[in-house]
């Protein structure tokens, strides 16, 4: 089956992102609604969309719209049809029986709903229509969501599904799971009840919502929002309506009716407009007193709310047995939510699905966690775990697995796909290296290097890792949502705090070594990104020898914005790709000129698209829709150059001051326009130093070692004013960056 023309019929939130991301995937698509200047609002926002629903923007018009009185024609060209209206289940067969009375003949029909069963939604198709009758439930947002559960029932041409599924993974590029036709499918039937889990645990142990977010959060591998943050994030309203359904559908002795009662706090909220960020606030608010904003948390036993507290647990590594063994509350809180979610998941095998780590697979794919609920029991360990659970009966996988005891139970992983990720690999590595921040994974013919801290920002650690990898053919790739978000700033602050920027110094020197070194190794070096890469880490990118670029990158250069210039090499390279087009070869100032604008200003590319016309990637690049296809086309990069040979070092011919002139005009212009002040002059300056070849003429052939000096010594005159040391705090302590 080919899946050439698809017809999204609802224009919504959902309807909307999968018309965009069919258009991302070069497949043509009609977007229906009631009206047809509902549609064409929808094409138009999702245009303006933020982030971005599409890879490239110009494309909007190819995502054809309609109305479903006079356009509902096109279903007769479709090989798939896509519904995606309210959650009424009236409107729903309505629909279902106009598109097959249009459809042609084999055409796949889809629902994008979330929680109404198949045997409900097809009870008044033919026997030979629910052959062809699925789910196809997608997550929000549709381009950055990983996760697409395909559900089937006893009905379906199984050939059919799988080719849908085949289709959606690799046109698509999601992680099509197929599962049975339960309540809340695989995701939100576990990330739902995880969430009423600890957030109950939190209420019956007393904690605060600070308290538990701070565990239910990086210390378990779930997104830093929390419970509570991400409660309010959805929308506690919202949520109060996913759980009425999960009660109204599910058994009234499964474990999930004890924790989606009620709670009278959140009822109160609700009552009051607290609905959350959407709202007057939720669990967490903004408190205005005069021009002062206070974040404030709710005491979950007054209702009352007060200023936020910070929580310190010491560590937000990801590390479940040293977490669970804590003997404080927060130990307990972790166990006490860890082991419910265990042993709920479990109970569900196979009843929502006969292999396990699809669950596993759900949880990472759709709610963006580290680790799965098996591969947190893998982790803590089979023995550890039944030395601490209590009662397990009825539960036949773990009653199982204490019988037989096997510590290696999990297996492969991600056995949804048949594509050989970069999960599938870790398995089979040979041995492992590494230190705190990085991972070596090494194999008969290439090593893996894979950053392990905190949005795999970058320190001594890492580029210890990538030297000592280089032994072999390398690839950079990560599991984790970045690549890494550039060089460690808390790091690099620990030592200004100290005045001790001789460290930095050093530690700048060392990285700038170690991105030479990937650029000029004996053996290819390959940079496989996804997500942000950003500073630091498009240097490394940048100076690896090939790059196989996700497509839902964020990719750039932004110290600027924290009062610095990039400093690994980052000025270095952009100079050299821009010096390489033909109007640079006609005009010396234009290369510098152009890198100015772009380093200056901060710009990002969110998408390869977007970062070709910057240079930030190259034609040549790879792009990939699926994720889970980097390492593949990293190998095979690799495998198509074993004669590789390094390339011959690049050298500049700059103009020097007379193009800093014409820098300096622009740098004066926008302090007089009030667009910066009077720091970002003094970047602005440093940066026109470095780009402009500093004491140079355009007769004179400067090094890449010359551009380090130069980059080195202005990043450290920027580094040791305090300026620049209030900015890194600032966007350290809130997350934003001072603006100007």
């Amino acid at each position: 089956m080919e899946i050439k023309k698809v017809v999204v019929i609802g224009s919504g939130t959902m309807g909307s992102g999968i018309a965009a991301h069919l258009c991302n995937a070069n497949i043509p698509v009609t977007l229906l609604d009631l009206k047809t200047e509902i549609s064409e609002q929808a094409r138009d926002k999702i245009h303006k969309s933020r982030p971005p629903l599409l890879l490239d923007k110009s494309k909007i018009n190819n995502i054809k719209v309609g109305n479903i009185l006079d356009n509902f024609g096109e279903v007769k060209e479709a090989d798939w049809v896509v519904e995606a209206v309210v959650e009424r289940i009236d409107i729903k067969h309505d629909i279902y029986k106009k598109i097959f009375k249009e459809r042609k003949k084999g055409a796949i029909v889809s629902s994008n709903t979330s929680s109404i069963p198949i045997k409900v939604l097809s009870e008044h198709l033919s026997e030979e229509e629910k052959k062809d009758f699925c789910i196809t439930h997608f997550f929000n947002p549709v381009r950055y969501m990983g996760l697409l559960e395909i559900v089937k029932n006893e009905n379906n041409d199984l050939d059919k599904i799988n080719s849908l599924k085949n289709f959606c993974e690799t046109e698509l590029g999601k992680g099509a799971i197929i599962c049975n036709d339960t309540p809340g499918f695989l995701g939100n039937r576990i990330g739902v009840f995880a969430m009423q889990v600890a957030m109950t645990e939190a209420f019956k142990m007393k904690l605060s919502i600070e308290e538990a977010d701070a565990i239910f959060g990086r210390p378990m591998g779930i997104p830093k929002t929390g419970v509570f943050g991400l409660y309010d994030l959805i929308g506690i309203d919202l949520m109060a309506d996913v759980l009425k359904s999960f009660i109204k559908e599910l058994g009234q002795n499964d474990p999930f009716q004890i924790v989606a009662k009620e709670i009278p706090l959140v009822k109160t909220l609700i009552e009051t407009g607290y609905t959350g960020r959407k709202g007057k606030g939720g669990f967490y608010r903004v408190n205005k007193t005069g021009e002062v904003k206070v974040m404030e948390a709710i005491n979950l036993e007054t209702g009352e709310y007060s200023t936020s507290k910070k929580i310190s647990i010491k560590s937000d590594k990801l590390d479940l047995k040293k977490l669970i063994s804590r003997e404080d509350k927060y130990g307990e809180y972790a166990w006490s939510v860890i082991s419910k979610i265990v042993k709920y998941a479990s109970s569900l095998v196979p009843s929502i699905t006969k292999d396990f780590n699809d669950i596993d697979e759900a949880m990472r794919l759709g709610f963006n966690w580290t680790k799965g609920p098996f591969e947190m029991l893998e982790e803590i360990g089979v023995k550890t775990f039944f030395g601490k659970i209590d009662d397990i009966k009825g539960n036949t996988f773990l009653e199982n697995l204490s019988q037989n005891n096997n510590q290696n139970f999990y297996g492969s992983r991600q056995k949804y796909t048949d594509i050989e990720t970069f999960g599938k690999a870790k398995k089979k590595a040979l041995s492992l290296d590494g230190n705190s921040s990085a991972q070596i994974y090494r194999f008969n013919d290439y090593n893996i290097v894979e950053f392990t801290t905190k949005a795999n920002a970058l320190d001594y650690d890492s580029m210890d890792a990538l030297k000592k990898a280089t032994d072999k053919p390398l690839i950079i790739i990560n599991e984790s949502m970045q690549f890494s978000a550039g060089v460690n700033l808390s790091y690099t602050m620990d030592f200004a705090n100290k005045n001790d920027f001789q460290s930095i110094e050093k530690f700048i020197r060392y990285f700038q070594e170690t991105c030479k070194h990937l650029k000029y190794s004996n053996h290819p070096v390959v940079s496989a990104p996804s997500g942000l890469t950003l500073g630091g880490g498009f240097e490394v990118m940048v100076q690896s020898n090939f790059v196989a670029s996700h497509t839902n990158i964020v990719v750039g250069l932004v110290e600027t914005i924290v009062g610095l210039i990039p400093a690994g090499g980052g000025c270095k390279e952009m100079l050299a790709r821009w010096l390489d087009t033909d109007e640079a070869k006609k005009d010396s100032h234009y290369a510098p000129l152009k890198v100015f604008d772009i380093i200056g200003y901060g710009k990002t590319a969110t998408s390869p698209v977007e970062a070709e016309p910057l240079k930030y990637l190259k034609t040549e690049d790879k792009k990939i829709m699926n994720r889970n296809s980097l390492l593949e086309v990293s190998k095979k990069i690799l495998n198509e150059n074993k004669e590789f040979k390094a390339p011959s070092e690049t050298e500049f011919k700059l103009p020097g001051k007379e193009v800093l002139i014409e820098m300096n005009k622009i740098v004066e212009k926008l302090y007089n326009e009030k667009i910066i002040r009077d720091h970002g002059v003094t970047v602005a300056k440093e940066l026109a130093h470095v780009l402009s070849g500093g004491d140079t003429t355009i007769d004179k052939i400067l090094s890449e070692d010359d551009l380090f000096k130069l980059e080195l010594d202005a990043f450290m005159r920027l580094i040791e004013t305090k300026e620049t040391q209030d900015r890194i705090k600032h966007t350290l302590t809130t997350g934003k960056p001072l603006i100007n």
